[in-house]
């Protein structure tokens, strides 16, 4: 298990830096947190994937903990502040009958 728990952080920390190496403008979140979520992930996803198959496949192991490394550090990503696109919005002012007044429900 001790073998198995450094090659979980390892890939926890694989997946943090390829993150952060790989898109660095979806994520604006500071570089501690975007490594210290991968690492968690990477960790707590390799220990229940373990135990879960007993001890068995190491191997299947460390790949549900590259799974939930980058899951869980995907969650972190914001493509919306990246550089070059423009924000969406659901109000959009521009569109026909947004300038319309709010309808009043009725009372019941």
């Amino acid at each position: 298990m001790l073998v198995e728990s450094i090659a979980f952080a390892l890939v926890g920390l694989v997946a943090g830096a390829a993150a952060l190496l790989g898109l660095p403008r979806y994520f604006r979140a500071s570089r501690p947190l975007i490594t210290g979520t991968a690492l968690a992930a990477a960790l707590l996803g390799g220990v229940v994937a373990h135990f879960c198959l007993d001890g068995r496949y190491p191997v299947v192991a460390v790949a549900f903990s590259a799974l939930a490394a980058g899951v869980l550090t995907s969650l972190l990503a914001r493509p919306d502040l990246a550089a070059g696109r423009a924000p969406a919005h659901r109000h959009h002012p521009h569109r026909s009958g947004a300038h319309r007044a709010p309808r009043r429900h009725r009372p019941a």
